[in-house]
């Protein structure tokens, strides 16, 4: 299973970015989870959002509801982050990762998961 992560960049507070994490090599069951992580310097790695692939159902991390939102191209195979408004502590390296074993529980416990994109940066700043 590869994940590949981009879409990361430098914007100002307020500003919009949209990750692309595209997903290959796995099975698209009814129990894959897409999960988005980010990590800032010096702190654990915190989650954000998943999305149950074969149900759409997304799930949020309680700081990015209404300003995130996880969907997903199922021809393409690739699970988005929409960001919008963003503010300076969303500042982080940003990570897709997925898993196949995960309950309902467990989606925001990063160890829960199988297979690890590889990271975007995602910096905003004035």
């Amino acid at each position: 299973v590869q994940l590949q992560a981009s879409g990361g960049g430098l914007v100002q507070p307020g500003d919009s970015l949209k990750l692309s994490c595209a997903f290959s090599g796995g099975t698209f069951s009814s129990r894959l989870i897409l999960g988005w992580f980010r990590q800032a310097p010096g702190k654990d790695r915190e989650y954000v959002a998943a999305l149950n692939w074969r149900a759409r159902y997304t799930y949020y991390e309680d700081s990015v509801k209404g300003r995130f939102t996880v969907s997903r191209d199922n021809a393409k195979n690739t699970v988005y982050l929409e960001m919008n408004n963003l503010k300076p502590e969303d500042t982080a390296v940003y990570f897709c990762a997925s898993g196949s074993r995960l309950i309902l529980s467990s989606y925001s416990n990063p160890q829960a998961y199988d297979f690890w994109g590889q990271g975007t940066q995602v910096t905003v700043s004035s």
